[in-house]
């Protein structure tokens, strides 16, 4: 059952405000935004308590849909009792409890758990002590410092490198794995090579493609060189990652 409310009371159902429309950014053509989400938003606190985080959201929507406990109680068969303790975070509702609630609420289960905060982790690496890693290239004077490397339940694994190319070579490495590259050219100049297409990179160009085709450094036109290689892939995949073949130098 679902409480009879306007839909723009709704969550998702609400029309865009004068103001919401204006800094809603749009594509040259006019099409939808090209980015779905705005890399300097601020997000609201987060409670680090599952159960106080959910007793939350329950009160925020009954103020936004403007009803009481004891409507939300007769839609969802729930007893004013469990109702209160739910909301003031006493209780782990089940799930049972919680599809009721969604349904009642007209929104999705998840939006229980938006204030929940898992523990976040953070790696610093002071200049210079980067891990070291051996890989094809090393040998001809190519060094690949890993910068760091998070441990999470998500399904992108992001791996940054400081690759830096030292002596010239009669033959480059070229790589080939899943996922997405991103390089940003910092000292010197090489031509990079991506399947059949060549970028002269300089200090400053930045390069973003796609590593399931074959690329790497095609020619090092001025030495040493050094560019930041952001490399992310699927978690699950059993053969992306460039680190698979990779072995700690001792």
């Amino acid at each position: 059952m679902t409480i009879g409310l306007p839909l723009d009371k709704r969550e998702g159902g609400r029309g865009k405000s004068k103001r919401e429309a204006a800094e809603q950014p749009e594509q040259a053509h006019g099409g939808p935004a090209a980015f779905s989400q705005d890399p300097h938003a601020v997000r609201e606190p987060k409670e680090n308590n599952l159960e106080m985080a959910i007793g939350h959201e329950v009160r925020a929507y009954l103020k936004k849909l403007g009803i009481t406990v004891t409507d939300l109680a007769a839609a969802t068969g729930i007893s004013l009792g469990m109702l209160s303790k739910i909301e003031n975070g006493n209780i782990s509702p089940s799930l049972t409890t919680l599809q009721s609630l969604s349904r009642a609420l007209g929104v999705p289960l998840t939006a229980f758990f938006r204030r929940f905060e898992e523990p976040r982790n953070a790696v610093f690496v002071k200049a210079g002590q980067g891990i070291e890693l051996e890989r094809r290239g090393t040998r001809a004077g190519h060094q690949y410092n890993l910068l760091g490397h998070i441990d999470n339940n998500t399904s992108v694994i992001v791996e940054p490198y400081l690759i830096t190319l030292r002596a010239d070579s009669d033959t480059c490495p070229t790589f080939q794995h899943e996922g997405m590259e991103f390089l940003y050219m910092l000292e010197g100049e090489v031509v990079y090579r991506h399947g059949d297409q060549l970028f002269q990179m300089k200090p400053g160009d930045s390069l973003f493609f796609s590593a399931d085709a074959p690329h790497g450094p095609e020619q090092l036109v001025k030495l040493p060189s050094k560019y930041l290689s952001i490399i992310t892939y699927p978690q699950q995949s059993s053969n992306a990652a460039l680190p698979q073949k990779n072995k700690l130098r001792r």
